[in-house]
């Protein structure tokens, strides 16, 4: 089972979960997290006012459309739809509300190429791994919906440039591994970070955890995972930046060199730290550039 690298000192944690009161927080200008219960979505600002145009960074779990909306009404105008909804990865806990959203907002969906057959209807995710990771929600890993859904009427690449046409000033970078075609989002001006769940802050594979979310610097959810080399290097890329403050999928959003601290043990310590002993995609992992993460398994 991997270690876990906590984070000792609560002022590096923003303690976003548990907070019932307020649907959304705000953790940098222009940016606010919405927790649904152990996944996050974020709400970006498009420009510098927090009343104008905003983007929608993933979509929860399934039966979560009515809280995003909420949370983006009590944020924004009530009648703002935002400008589009970027997609990180995606899966189920990410999509859960995104068919609901796309057909009532009727906005674009940006993801990563690699990323579109699990979203067009063409390819189911490859199936879990419960055997790593420990903890119950790995064991109940082989019970969460693999796909596809289908949003092609509202479904983009993004641009070969690395820019988010929506979103001014931040870039989209390919940190796959936990998924063929998953992305994270850069703010260079102020260091922020929105790792997806190239990395995490909470130990997801338990489900204590997954609800407390003590605050820790953690690898890909391991259940899911299916290119370890490739998430070792994302991991890497995502420490190399030194980034002021992440935002994870899942677990609190974190800042401070502290935090820097523990992503660097993570990237320099991944093989002790996150990749499992042994398990289904640690010698064969299912990619996409060879097709192999769109293929029903042998």
């Amino acid at each position: 089972m991997a270690q876990q690298i906590p984070v000792s000192n609560a002022a590096t944690a923003y303690g976003l979960p548990g907070d019932e009161e307020a649907r959304s927080k705000t953790v940098v200008p222009g940016v606010a997290v919405v927790s649904l219960g152990i996944v996050n979505v974020a709400l970006v600002a498009t420009g510098a006012s927090e009343a104008g145009d905003w983007v929608l960074v993933d979509a929860g779990l399934p039966g979560t459309a009515s809280r995003i909306k909420a949370a983006a009404a009590e944020r924004y105008a009530a009648d703002r739809r935002p400008a589009a909804i970027v997609m990180t990865h995606g899966h189920f806990d990410h999509t859960g509300a995104l068919a609901t959203l796309a057909k009532e907002w009727d906005v674009s969906i940006y993801a990563h190429s690699a990323e579109h057959p699990y979203l067009n209807g063409s390819a189911s995710y490859p199936p879990p791994d419960p055997g790593v990771g420990g903890g119950l929600m790995s064991l109940l890993s082989p019970l969460f919906p693999r796909g596809p859904i289908d949003v092609s009427p509202w479904l983009r690449a993004l641009p070969s440039d690395g820019s988010v046409p929506p979103m001014p000033g931040w870039q989209w970078l390919a940190t796959p591994g936990h998924s063929a075609g998953h992305v994270s989002l850069w703010r260079a001006s102020d260091r922020t970070l929105l790792s997806g769940d190239a990395f995490i802050t909470t130990r997801q594979e338990s489900a204590y955890a997954a609800l407390a979310q003590p605050p820790e610097i953690h690898g890909p959810p391991a259940y899911f995972t299916t290119d370890w080399q490739a998430a070792r290097r994302s991991v890497k890329r995502l420490a190399e930046l030194n980034p002021e403050v992440v935002i994870a999928g899942h677990g609190q959003a974190m800042k401070g060199p502290e935090m820097r601290q523990a992503l660097h043990r993570l990237a320099e310590n991944f093989d002790t730290l996150a990749l499992p002993a042994r398990g289904r995609y640690v010698d064969d992992p299912a990619r996409g550039d060879d097709g192999s993460a769109y293929q029903l398994p042998r």
